[in-house]
């Protein structure tokens, strides 16, 4: 359990048969990860956890778990697990910018360019070694640009490196793809070779990005939602582009960061997302802030719609997506990343109660006590951002479709009320007394 763990008490007793908890049906369920989300699960009301041997209606599992046990377990109507079963298409960085760069085909030769351009938020990209030829000759026509190596399948910052020579880059698939152990191409392990950013936007000098959730509850049709609370994450050291060896100026992860000597989880390592918006706005104009948000709402949507024919849409799946978006310093978007298993551990109190929040209103969507409608625009801090289609504001001028004009019904980084909300919203557990 976390150590910043809340003092809420547990809303339910366990009338010792697991099945029936003050006249309401149980929701049993299985969580294969030890942070925040398992806090959570244990202090939802009238929910119990099982042993792994003992059926479940809601499972918390990882990706490992998922890709063993997937396809040899029957899941009944109400069953809810919390990946879909190839998630992948979206969360590896060499699958990710393969159906982006095929949607945005698609979108060229059925729309025209314009449209395609809507698809211009990644940076170039190869995947290695398949496209190892392609990318030595886009190399060769940008001499003394920084390119950044990342392994396809790893998070948290591992096996990731600069280069600007290309004799870096022989060398390192030297040593990569041609030992003994590697000879068989099936055993190299993917990677993606990426041009890197070189501008980025700085606050006091170092360089950040943005973790914003995204949650999916069907992708056929595509359901979306957006969560209004996120953070961004600070380097701990000032960013030179003229030095590319130091991974604690140029990765922005926790995990990264924490090995610097000088880390201090306290230090201004994180600010939550409406620090930033307010800070943006105050600099640079709220008509500015505004666009810059539309464009990362379009960077959801987009990276979304590449891959919902491709996902297997399972009833019983959903997926709680950490998304990285970085700045460069014309206030331009750049999705770096989409993590199918952010990180739920906690930094800090602030940070952990931010993601226990998140956790709660994740639960309140998937909903598994059957208190929505299914007609909801909103729910705790997540805002309906796609129902087969896009999701207005409830002020929003439907007569005019103009990106200038309509709004879309998200407010990353604006107040969440959602206490507020959410009392207004759920019918009360029936042994808990209206506030």
């Amino acid at each position: 359990m976390s150590k910043y763990k809340t003092n809420k008490a547990s809303a339910f007793k366990d009338n010792g048969k697991g099945e029936e908890r003050e006249g309401r049906h149980c929701v049993h369920f299985k969580c294969g990860a030890v942070s925040t989300i398992k806090d959570v699960l244990h202090q939802r009301p009238n929910w119990m956890e099982v042993k792994d041997n003992e059926e479940w209606d809601f499972n918390w599992c990882d990706v490992g778990w998922l890709r063993e046990n997937f396809d040899h377990i029957y899941m009944g109507e109400h069953v809810r697990i919390n990946h879909f079963p190839n998630h992948y298409e979206l969360t590896r960085k060499n699958l990710m910018v393969k159906n982006l760069k095929r949607y945005q085909k698609n979108l060229e030769k059925d729309f025209g360019r314009p449209e395609a351009s809507e698809c211009d938020f990644f940076p170039c990209t190869f995947a290695l070694p398949s496209e190892y030829h392609l990318f030595v000759e886009e190399f060769k026509r940008n001499p003394g640009s920084t390119w950044i190596m990342k392994p396809a399948a790893k998070s948290q910052g591992k096996g990731i490196f600069l280069f600007r020579k290309l004799k870096d880059v022989t060398d390192w698939k030297k040593d990569s793809f041609h030992t003994e152990e590697q000879k068989d191409a099936a055993h190299v392990e993917s990677y993606v070779a990426q041009r890197y950013i070189e501008n980025p936007y700085l606050l006091n000098g170092r360089k950040f990005d943005l973790r914003v959730y995204v949650l999916v509850t069907s992708y056929i049709p595509l359901k979306a939602w957006l969560y209004r609370d996120g953070f961004a994450r600070f380097s701990n050291t000032r960013f030179f582009l003229g030095t590319i060896n130091d991974k604690h100026m140029h990765l922005t992860n926790v995990s990264v960061q924490k090995t610097a000597p000088d880390y201090n989880p306290e230090k201004d390592c994180k600010w939550q997302l409406q620090q930033l918006r307010r800070y943006l706005t105050a600099k640079h104009g709220r008509e500015v802030v505004e666009t810059l948000f539309k464009e990362i709402d379009n960077i959801f949507v987009r990276s979304l719609q590449s891959v919902h024919k491709v996902i297997i849409n399972d009833k019983h799946c959903f997926e709680l997506y950490g998304y990285d978006i970085l700045l460069d310093q014309n206030l331009k978007p750049w999705l770096i990343e989409v993590n199918a298993s952010p990180s739920l551990a906690p930094s800090s109190k602030e940070d952990y109660e931010m993601k226990y929040r998140l956790l709660e209103d994740t639960l309140n969507v998937v909903d598994m006590e059957g208190r929505l409608t299914g007609k909801e625009k909103r729910v705790g801090g997540f805002d309906l951002m796609w129902n087969n289609g896009p999701v207005y504001r409830e002020d929003a001028n439907l007569q005019t479709f103009s990106s200038s004009c309509f709004t879309a019904n998200t407010h990353l980084g604006c107040v969440n009320d959602r206490e507020k909300q959410l009392s207004m919203l759920l019918k009360p557990f029936p042994f808990q007394k209206k506030m």
